[in-house]
């Protein structure tokens, strides 16, 4: 009897130990079931495909190109999605400064690794990596060594149309393309339970709007005011919201006023209603500017309490831009602050794609299909502010 009891224990360990190892056994085919799909040149180099403006006044077109070898610390990505930022209409246009065309643009990327350089160590094959503005900086400077590369005192290397001095000087390509090589400290890693399709905002518009939210130590009971309620804005309001701040959306219509109100602002402003910008001088402890065009900027420092600080993150075109016309009574009486923020660093960047990702803020996206004809109207709807937030690319689509 005894011996049949031993018998039956070593039978159903066994049987464990079998199912065990089939669960190993699927979870390592499901993680080589991840296959680099692109071929190399002569080279070396990566060929890559991808949509570009081929001239100003939105242009697109499919083409083939191809990008630097994966070095020792680089990382190849599938890129699964691509975000449209309003960045990239500036730069495709023109707006700030000559484009190099075609060109490749897209900084909001989301996909997933498909090979590992010898000496990477933050990722594997099959973990899904983001590539938000910029690729690659000195590493050196008193900037970069505080986890600020952004501000690079050498120069920041961008993700698109930039000299890329680390690799002979070639003109970066984006997002709107099916792969890109970038070193792994320029990559950030999304979490596994991530909600992918939404993901590539939040490496621009996500982190644009975190980064100030951190620096002005947005607490429970502030009031916040977010100016503009687009890509950027309605981030910032979700952001605040979270950290038990009372926000108040800014806009120029009437049609965003209830995605405020579920999105938890507990006022909407329609600027263009006399109405509405009544008795609001002194009331706000924070500005959040995501503003891309010209505005009064005395209205909004008015309207700051004693020591109210206001963080300037749009950027207009070149033609539309303006110096700072700022009252130095506005700015004395009651010594209200003004600053400027662009994107954030890469410890920054993890940080709140981790937040994010933890706490369930994302972008409310719409999306679409990797065609040029599909980016062009895209791009006519963002500017004519048809768009109420964020396009994201299905860059599986692209053919």
């Amino acid at each position: 009897m005894l011996k049949k009891i031993l018998t039956i224990i070593i039978t159903v360990f066994a049987l464990i130990g079998c199912n065990n190892n089939q669960n190993n056994e699927q979870i390592n085919a499901n993680q080589n079931e991840v296959i680099n799909p692109f071929t190399t040149n002569a080279n070396g180099r990566i060929n890559s495909k991808g949509i570009a403006a081929v001239s100003r006044n939105i242009n697109f077109a499919t083409i083939e190109f191809t990008r630097h070898p994966v070095g020792e610390n680089d990382i190849l990505i599938e890129i699964l999605y691509a975000g449209i930022c309003h960045s990239d209409i500036h730069s495709i246009n023109g707006d700030w400064g000559d484009a190099h065309y075609p060109v490749v643009v897209g900084h909001e990327i989301a996909g997933i690794v498909v090979q590992v350089g010898s000496a990477v160590t933050k990722f594997k094959v099959g973990d899904y990596a983001g590539v938000g503005c910029m690729v690659n900086s000195c590493g050196e400077c008193e900037n970069c060594l505080n986890n600020q590369e952004q501000y690079c005192l050498n120069r920041a290397v961008f993700t698109y149309d930039n000299v890329d001095r680390f690799h002979d000087n070639e003109i970066t390509q984006g997002g709107y393309s099916d792969n890109i090589v970038v070193s792994e400290k320029f990559a950030v890693l999304i979490p596994s339970n991530a909600k992918i399709e939404k993901v590539a905002p939040l490496l621009c518009a996500g982190v644009t709007t975190y980064s100030p939210i951190q620096v002005m130590k947005i607490k429970k009971g502030d009031k916040v005011g977010v100016a503009g309620f687009g890509g950027l804005g309605h981030m910032a309001v979700q952001y605040a919201v979270k950290l038990g701040a009372d926000v108040t959306v800014f806009d120029i219509t009437e049609d965003k006023r209830e995605d405020a109100s579920n999105m938890g602002a507990v006022k909407y402003v329609n600027v263009n209603n006399n109405n509405d910008l009544q008795n609001l001088d002194n009331t706000l402890d924070y500005i959040i500017s995501a503003i891309p065009a010209r505005y009064d900027l005395n209205m909004y420092m008015s309207m700051l309490k004693r020591g109210g600080e206001m963080a300037i993150l749009g950027i207009p075109a070149v033609n539309q831009m303006a110096s700072l016309n700022i009252g130095d009574f506005v700015l004395a009486n009651g010594s209200r602050k003004i600053f400027g923020s662009m994107i954030g660093g890469m410890k920054e960047t993890q940080d709140m794609l981790d937040y994010s990702v933890a706490n369930d803020i994302y972008p409310e996206v719409e999306i679409i299909n990797a065609e040029p004809r599909a980016l062009e109207e895209a791009y006519r709807n963002v500017i004519g502010g048809k768009v109420k937030f964020r396009y994201v690319i299905d860059m599986k689509t692209l053919n």
